[in-house]
């Protein structure tokens, strides 16, 4: 009789313990491969992870970007894995109804998705700063300071003046938690790579360094905004050059007054004292007046070859402008525009 009842003790207990196996077992595989992310949702989200986060930070910014479903699941499995004593800060790409165990292995791995970084259109080294570093961990006025820091830009062997020919307007992939000094490093690289040996041969057919021609090409950009006029805009202002003329550059007295919304130079203007003042200094200024792209510094190292050493807008209004090789004929171009200004009441 107690053998018996020892066998159906028995008989219970195994069944019991063999239900709370079964149970924990699909309560783990349940935790680990049940679908747990964007579970609503058929596009991946992106989440970003800053230096020295904790897991809480983790966990709520899952939440709050609505990403996980089960914050008790998730935590278990990071746990276990020993996610929560070992964040790995980054931008990381989660794809929908991903798993936990999946989830937990992509935060361990650090494989981030990269940040497409893409600057253009820049007048001054605050818009650099800013634009540079919008989508990425980095705080504008950290960038700022390395920008301004004339020991730090030393080492690149650039000026503050001359600092920005050093960003070449294009579009590049980074990490989103890079540093300012990182970042510094990639845009001194892919400088480097800019000037390949094509560019490099044709700037030894000029008198000008890389610099030089970068502070050239930012006055050929804000001059025109044709590509396909750029190279002769460049060839007047380097027969200009090399006559020892001055440049009398109207975009380098905009710079130098700091009113980018100035439309028409007038005379008082060009009374400014200042380095960037083009019409009283001989030769090119200390540096750009904007970030030129590409299309401009190509311009200048594909330069026309020709005698013009003027040019205006076209009375057309159609953003070309007109040559001349005298200034008489300069003149005669000129009056033209104006007189097509006044009667478009300009």
């Amino acid at each position: 009789m107690m053998n018996d009842k020892k066998t159906k003790r028995y008989i219970v207990a195994v069944i019991a313990f063999t239900i709370l196996a079964i149970t924990l077992s699909f309560y783990f595989y349940q935790g680990f491969f049940s679908p747990n992310a964007l579970i609503d949702k058929d596009e991946p989200a992106y989440v970003q992870i800053p230096r020295n986060a904790t897991f809480r930070q983790v966990t709520d910014s899952l939440l709050q970007n609505d990403i996980l479903n089960d914050i008790l699941t998730f935590s278990f499995v990071a746990k276990v894995s020993g996610y929560q004593e070992d964040i790995k800060p980054g931008l990381y790409k989660v794809e929908p109804k991903m798993n936990n165990h999946d989830l937990v292995k992509l935060l361990m791995s650090g494989r981030q998705s990269p940040v497409k970084l893409t600057f253009n259109n820049i007048r001054t080294k605050e818009e650099l700063a800013e634009k540079i570093t919008r989508n990425l961990e980095m705080s504008t006025e950290d960038f700022y300071a390395l920008l301004t820091d004339t020991t730090y830009v030393k080492k690149f062997e650039f000026e503050p003046e001359t600092v920005m020919s050093m960003f070449i307007p294009n579009t590049y992939e980074v990490w989103w938690n890079v540093t300012a000094e990182g970042l510094f490093d990639r845009m001194h690289k892919e400088y480097e790579k800019f000037w390949n040996e094509e560019r490099t041969q044709r700037l030894a057919n000029l008198n000008l360094n890389r610099k030089e021609v970068s502070t050239l090409a930012s006055i050929v950009q804000a001059e025109t905004q044709k590509a396909d006029e750029r190279p002769r805009v460049a060839g007047v202002y380097l027969n200009r050059l090399n006559l020892g003329m001055a440049l009398q550059a109207d975009p380098t007295l905009v710079f130098a007054h700091q009113d980018f919304g100035l439309k028409r130079v007038l005379n008082v203007h060009k009374e400014i004292d200042s380095p960037y003042n083009t019409y009283k200094n001989a030769g090119l200024p200390p540096g750009p007046i904007n970030l030129p792209d590409i299309s401009a510094i190509d311009a200048v190292l594909k330069y026309e070859d020709h005698n013009y050493m003027y040019f205006c807008a076209k009375e057309d209004f159609s953003g070309y402008h007109a040559f001349a090789v005298n200034y008489d004929e300069h003149l005669r171009n000129a009056r033209r525009y104006q007189q097509a200004l006044n009667q478009a009441n300009y």
